[in-house]
């Protein structure tokens, strides 16, 4: 049924991807489906805020960023399971949904946290995605 899954991830909350790679790793099995892992470094909103960053910095974040993803992904993730891995910067969610569409995965396998209060007016990244995204998506808390 599936052919193509997209499982983002954040590298620095362990309790996120230690239950949704378990999760798109059994589903990509099943399925005989491809795996693509991400992450996304946030962009910094505005170029005025970029300013206090010294030069180089956007570039030190992704290449930090894709050394902890390889990291994570290298010992849990089966060798004759087809995936890579893809690190993009800007809005979580934006990123996530354009990763969907780009790549043709047809279903997204995210975490989510326990909605509290206050996510009524910040909208989570897996609520945003679950809104947007062109696809099917399994969120796992």
């Amino acid at each position: 049924m599936y052919k193509h899954i997209l499982l983002p991830l954040d590298v620095d909350q362990q309790p996120t991807w230690e239950r949704a790679l378990p999760m798109a790793l059994d589903l990509a099995t099943r399925h005989e489906a491809k795996l693509t892992v991400m992450t996304v470094v946030p962009s910094f909103g505005s170029s005025i805020v970029s300013g206090y960053f010294p030069d180089g910095f956007e570039k030190k974040a992704m290449d930090r960023a894709r050394a902890e993803l390889h990291g994570l992904i290298e010992n849990r993730i089966p060798a004759d399971l087809p995936h890579d891995m893809l690190v993009a910067h800007g809005r979580i969610w934006q990123e996530i949904c354009r990763a969907a569409e780009k790549l043709a995965a047809d279903l997204i396998v995210m975490a989510s946290h326990k909605p509290a209060f206050s996510d009524i007016l910040l909208q989570p990244n897996a609520s945003q995605v679950l809104h947007h995204a062109p696809i099917s998506v399994l969120i796992v808390r």
